[in-house]
């Protein structure tokens, strides 16, 4: 080759190489709150960038307190996207505050999203002996469930949307962004199909969770919950509530009980002390699932997982 065709060839690939870095330090930063949405988010941002998450692993998302680097996040981010206040009313203010020219997504806003209301009480199906309220000691917990994450049809839907948004910031990259979001949804949709295979055959699984997380999943699968140690805001229960899971409990219609680790144990101790009802862990946030694009259909996947283990 000669001297000039060498020339020539350096030139243009510094050229490329010089778009492809201006492309990529043109790609929005972004902040999200828990690690469902980082990883929905991430997926749609994979090739480009990733975006930074506000609730550290293995934390509870319904009371948090930021810390300085992640209130430096959200300062100098572009765009967030969160599931809403009825998860984190905490956060809204942190937002408005930190990151006033922001876009700003509410995932459980998007239209089209699947949202369910807050059941009531410590039980989910009718009890025979029941002559008392068992809600969480007179605590309104009514309004929309905000675990819409576990839900499949959601997580694809906020991966468009997420898309979208990220598009109209930067639409160099608005090709990238659609097909990630495609194959995003193609991972969801073969997550499903597995879980939905894995999930037939308990059916009639008779189980009760710490905290009522896991209607969307529920639904989506099938599946039901006798009932629920804390509400869906994982407040503290009351004597009332754990006596009425209890009463579930006395009457052998029980096979398994849900802690989960970012929650005192104890309360599901209390509610199994003296029975030979299995306990296992179950978790709507995947707080040992490794961070990253592939977080989100294993998360789905894991909670299956837990379901059929318990039914062993």
């Amino acid at each position: 080759m000669s001297i000039n065709a060498c020339r020539s060839a350096l030139a243009g690939a510094a050229l490329i190489l010089s778009s492809a870095v201006a492309a990529v330090a043109d790609v929005p930063k972004v902040a999200v709150d828990i690690a469902p949405v980082q990883s929905l988010v991430a997926r749609v941002m994979q090739g480009l960038g990733a975006p930074e998450q506000i609730v550290r692993q293995g934390a509870s998302p319904h009371g948090y307190a930021l810390r300085p680097s992640e209130a430096r996040n959200l300062t100098e981010a572009d765009a967030v996207f969160w599931i809403g206040p009825a998860l984190e009313p905490w956060l809204e203010r942190s937002i408005d505050t930190l990151a006033p020219d922001a876009v700003v997504v509410r995932l459980l806003d998007v239209p089209g999203t699947t949202v369910l209301e807050f059941r009531q009480g410590a039980q989910f199906v009718a009890h025979e002996d029941e002559g008392h309220d068992d809600d969480h000691e007179g605590h309104d917990h009514s309004g929309s469930d905000p675990h819409g994450w576990l839900d499949p049809e959601n997580g694809k839907l906020w991966l468009n949307s997420v898309a979208d948004e990220l598009a109209k910031l930067d639409p160099d990259n608005a090709d990238v962004y659609a097909a990630n979001a495609s194959a995003g949804k193609s991972e969801i949709d073969a997550a499903a199909a597995q879980i939905r295979q894995d999930l037939a055959p308990i059916a009639n699984l008779r189980f009760v969770v710490f905290h009522d997380a896991y209607q969307y999943f529920e639904a989506r699968f099938d599946l039901a919950a006798l009932g629920a140690i804390s509400a869906g805001d994982a407040s503290d229960p009351g004597p009332a509530r754990i006596e009425a899971v209890r009463g579930i409990i006395r009457d052998g219609r029980v096979d398994c009980v849900f802690s989960e680790p970012e929650f005192n144990q104890s309360f599901v101790e209390t509610v199994i002390e003296g029975t030979e009802v299995k306990a296992a862990i179950i978790d709507p946030l995947g707080s040992q699932i490794a961070p990253g694009p592939e977080f989100y259909p294993a998360l789905l996947r894991a909670v299956s997982d837990e379901l059929v283990g318990c039914a062993k």
